[in-house]
């Protein structure tokens, strides 16, 4: 079942503890785009299914990267696309949108994302694998 915009956002504006919408939004924005050029195949596709259209097609269309980075380092990246970031902020906002796409994907569609992204990425989606 696809969530609505405003509930999509209401997880992450409450999880992100933000001021208002337009910077759950904006955080929404930056990391979908970061997580959509990682993930190739039928689970992009799968996962869009299952977020508001907005940000479905935000993450169908992603910018293109060569290899998917360590959670470290996309932290890092999404701190360079938000305007005013810094690493801390930019993991709490990592956290905050990924954990509410975590709860959209369901653990079935989650498990074969983590199997294409590489270690540690079951911590920022709020989801400690066991080791």
């Amino acid at each position: 079942m696809t969530l609505r915009r405003e509930a999509f956002l209401g997880h992450v504006k409450e999880r992100g503890k933000y001021d208002n919408p337009q910077e759950a939004e904006r955080a929404a924005r930056v990391v979908l785009a970061l997580l959509g050029a990682y993930l190739v195949g039928d689970i992009r596709a799968q996962l869009a299914t299952r977020l508001p259209e907005e940000f479905a097609l935000i993450l169908l269309n992603p910018l293109q990267s060569a290899e998917p980075l360590p959670p470290e380092r996309f932290i890092r990246a999404a701190a360079a696309w938000i305007e005013g970031a810094t690493e801390q902020t930019a993991a709490w906002d990592v956290s905050a949108v990924l954990s509410t796409v975590a709860d959209a994907a369901g653990e079935d569609v989650l498990g074969q994302i983590l199997l294409q992204l590489p270690a540690g990425y079951d911590l920022v989606f709020g989801r400690p694998q066991p080791t």
